[in-house]
Order: structure tokens, then sequence, then C-alpha cells
């Protein structure tokens, strides 16, 4: 990185630890996972935040019903559950944050301390409705019959002495920030339910609770501990040395990283992102992210993933079936990012046979098998084919644009519509009519170099999306020896023709994406 330059700084939200994670959790850390994969090979400083959420009457009344108490639960469901989780998605992370460790809960406490001598808090009474389920004080338009519309349980009565965050002061600049720059909450349907919201009319936030005791305490009020979402929000920044001294390790991370580039959010929790998040980093004089981002839902049976609700998918019941890589791949692929989805079983299958095993994994197979028996398993000369080469280029460009703004499945079509060009060249050409007669060797020759080209520059695009496979892939094609490891290459330089060196040998690998036996979920 060089002398000044900022570092790509994108966030997950962190987890509650209330239960193992589904496939929605899953979900919102691949394609933070891609991303930031992305922009590695883009050749940027990346880094890259998830973790889990640990405190909150929700997390308390888990771990009491378990007989264990809250720290143990919550350690047992990090090491067990959430990492294990992450490593076997095959997520790379740089940071895992757990709002129980000393250097998120300190910084908090200061932060917080900071705030009340700048008289941005002052102590009063909170009475009304509060969902446990969501860790979330309730309006009454939040509810149905006193019922948490996100949750369907009845929402707690609460009466509490409390410590408040004036929000209401920072409504008239979070509305002119979103004008000046409605990227910073995307999509346009969350920006449109933010502005509406801070245009309803929005009251000072309770930002402490005495009825438990599950929390950091309040640093000048040690019998209050501080609301879970005052607490969880400020991870972004506590994992980042927020405070810390300008010329220490933290404040130096904290130079170099700040603000975030990307806060990916569920849409569920949009306004704590877009409407409390924001307010506390201007009361403290912060630059704000450079996007909060608010996808969809997955859901199942029309309702949205929940483990409370019994409609939560563990990623392995999936993965076991289709592997890793077609996890990930058919979520951004299948379902327009920022919008609700239904996962289909039958839908991931019919996908995976046509797109990847058919399309992909097929097209490299072949063209192995052929560089196997008609070029001793070498690499030809390099060869030229226009036609080609024009229409990578225009892939790579789609594929930067369209995946650096998050729309993921825009970029994966046009990366897998260029997989679907290579297979009508092949199919067009016909390399095993032309190895009929050996006069044709340059021309076949030029057809399979062409088409191994191809597969080097597909191989790279789709690394970030599923990079085991391809990294099979790379092997196979002898790229890894000769060329380098394939998270070395770069998007910029991926149009450029004829990289793949001649002479490389080809090894015939594992099948990419074996043929899905007949199994029900």
């Amino acid at each position: 990185m060089s002398a000044g330059s900022k570092s790509f700084y994108l966030t997950t939200p962190i987890y509650y630890v209330n239960d193992a994670p589904h496939i929605g959790h899953a979900y919102t850390t691949v394609a933070g996972d891609v991303l930031t994969r992305w922009h590695r090979q883009r050749g940027e400083s990346v880094w890259f935040l998830t973790g889990t959420d640990e405190h909150g009457q929700k997390v308390l009344n888990t771990a009491n019903s378990s007989g264990a108490s809250p720290q143990d639960w919550c350690d047992r469901l990090v090491d067990t559950s959430w990492k294990p989780t992450w490593a076997s998605l095959n997520i790379a992370y740089d940071d895992f944050i757990r709002t129980t460790e000393p250097r998120h809960m300190e910084r908090v406490q200061s932060f917080l301390t900071g705030l009340k001598d700048q008289g941005h808090i002052y102590s009063g009474r909170y009475e009304g409705p509060y969902c446990i389920g969501c860790e979330e004080f309730k309006l009454p338009t939040d509810l149905d019959d006193g019922r948490c519309k996100v949750h369907g349980t009845l929402a707690e009565l609460v009466s509490e002495e409390n410590w408040f965050f004036r929000l209401s002061a920072f409504i008239p600049q979070l509305l002119q920030h979103y004008r000046d720059h409605p990227e910073a909450c995307e999509p346009t349907s969350a920006r449109n339910e933010v502005i509406s919201f801070l245009e309803s009319g929005v009251q000072d936030l309770s930002i402490s609770r005495s009825s438990f005791d599950w929390g950091i305490p309040v640093p000048w009020d040690t019998k209050q501990v501080i609301y879970v979402w005052f607490d969880a929000l400020l991870n972004y920044a506590t994992a980042v040395g927020l405070g810390d001294p300008v010329d220490s390790v933290g404040g130096k991370k904290f130079a170099e990283v700040w603000p975030p580039d990307v806060n990916l959010v569920g849409k569920d929790i949009l306004r704590f992102h877009a409407v409390i998040w924001p307010a506390m980093l201007m009361a403290a004089n912060l630059p704000l992210p450079k996007k909060v981002f608010a996808h969809g839902w997955l859901l199942v049976g029309g309702e949205k993933m929940s483990k409370s609700k019994l409609t939560g998918i563990a990623p392995s019941d999936i993965t076991d079936h289709f592997g890793v890589d077609a996890f990930r791949y058919y979520f951004l692929r299948a379902i327009p990012f920022g919008t609700d989805g239904s996962f289909s079983w039958e839908d991931m299958g019919a996908r995976y046979t046509s797109e990847l095993a058919n399309d992909f994994g097929n097209l490299a197979s072949r063209l192995i098998a052929m560089i196997e028996k008609y070029c001793d398993g070498v690499i030809p000369a390099v060869a030229n084919d226009e036609i080609l080469q024009d229409a990578l280029s225009g892939t790579v460009s789609n594929a930067d644009t369209t995946i650096v703004a998050l729309d993921f499945q825009g970029g994966i079509n046009a990366i897998m519509e260029f997989c679907k060009r290579v297979n009508g060249y092949v199919t067009e050409k016909a390399p095993w009519v032309l190895a009929k007669n050996s006069a044709n060797k340059s021309e076949l020759d030029a057809v399979l170099y062409n088409t191994a080209d191809s597969i080097r520059a597909l191989a790279v695009l789709l690394h970030p999306v599923m990079p085991a496979t391809t990294e099979i892939l790379w092997a196979s094609l002898g790229a890894d020896e000769s060329m380098g490891p394939i998270s070395a290459q770069r998007i910029g330089d991926v149009a450029r023709w004829g990289q793949l060196p001649p002479g490389s040998k080809v090894t015939k690998g594992a099948v990419l994406f074996p043929r899905l036996e007949d199994k029900a979920l």
C-alpha cells in the first residue's frame, strides 16, 4: 500500500451467539468475503472484519435456559460453531471481534464517557415496548397487536431509569447527509426507508438497561449496562483502535482503515446502522461510513430465515451435498443482492448442473483432456482470437464495475456469459474434428490455446467466488508454476491476452463439479 492511501475496509454485522449460524448469516458473510477477495485481486490493501455480539438479554436468556453462564455459552458457541463455520466456507477475514473482549469493552466505555462529557447523554425514564429477539425498543408502528413484526413474539413492556443519547439532535444532519451522499445508504429502497423514518420524527435513544447485568457497565453508573446495540455498533471502530493514541498500533490502524467503505447488513437491522450508528459518529466528530448496504432476506416457505421459527438451515446441510464453492456461487448468482430471495433446493440443483458442472466444469475438463491427447499435455504456442479477446475485455470491465457496486449477480452473470461464449467457440471450431487431419495441427493448436487462455481468465475472475475450485483448475493448467498463485493475479490484467505460457504442463485433476446424486434435504 502506498504511503497515505487507505485500505478498503468492509464489515459484516456481528452476529448474536444465541444459536449456531444459519444460511442467512452465511449469505451476508460470503458476500463480504467475495467482495473483499475481489478488492484484493484488484491489488488493494483490504481489511475484512466480522465477529460476534455477545451481550444483551437475548444471549443471557439463552445461556440461562441452557444451564450455562453467558460467558461460557458465548465461548462455546464461538469456538464450536461460528469460527468453524466460517472456516468451512473459506471466509478469509482479517479480524474476528467479540464484544466480550477487553479491547472492545474498554474502548466502548471510553467512547461513551466522551459523549457524556460533550453533553450528548442525559438521564431519564424509558417506558414502552421492547423486543428481546430484536434487542430493540419498539415504536407502535413496529408491532402488530403488541407483537414484533419480525419475530412474532409479544413485546415486553419496560419501565426503567436509563441513560439517553440525544439522537433527535442529529436528525437534520442525517437527512442532509443522505441528500448529499445518496450512495451512503443502498440500495435505493433502503435509503428511502431511512429517510422516511427520519422525517417521521425520531426520539432520543435509551442507551442503558438496569434490569439485568449481562453487558458492559456504564462507566459512571455501574448498576446499569450499556444497551446492547450501542455497544455492538461500536465494534466496527473498536476493532481497529478507536480512541487509541495516534502513534500507537491501534491509532495507526484506525488511520489506515477508517472510515469503513462498506458496512454490510441485513435489512432488518438497517435503522440501527443508518440512523443510530452515524448519529453516534457525528456526536464524536468521526467520519461516517462511506456506504451502509442492506441486503434482502433469505426466505424459506415465504418467511425470513430464523432459528426461532425453525426455518434456519445450517450451511452444512447444503455444502455436504453441493460443496462449499457451489454454495458460495449459488446464493450470489441466484438472488439479486439487495432484494429478498427464496432458497430452493431444486433451483440450486439445476444451476449446479447446468452452470457449474456443464458450462464451467465440463469446459475445463474437455480442454485438459484435449491438450493431453493432442498436445502431449503441454500448452501449445500463443494464438489470438479477436472475438474472444474483445469479449473478455468487455467481461472484465463489466464484472469489475458491477461487483465493486455490490451487484454480485450482474458480475457473475457477465463472467458466465463469457464462459458460454468460450463453449460456443469450442463447439464451432470442433477441435476433435481438426485433430483427424495432421494438416490442421496449427489450427488445432490455436483453438486449444485460445480456449486455455480463456479458461485462465475465467479461473481468475471466479476465484473470489469459488476460491478452492479455481485453485484446483489453476494447478491443472500448470499456471501455479508458470504464473504464480492465482490469488496474485490482478483483475486489471486479466484481459491481457496470451498470458498462459506455452510449454506449461497440464494435469488432469479431480472433477470440479461431480454429478449430483439424488438426495433430499
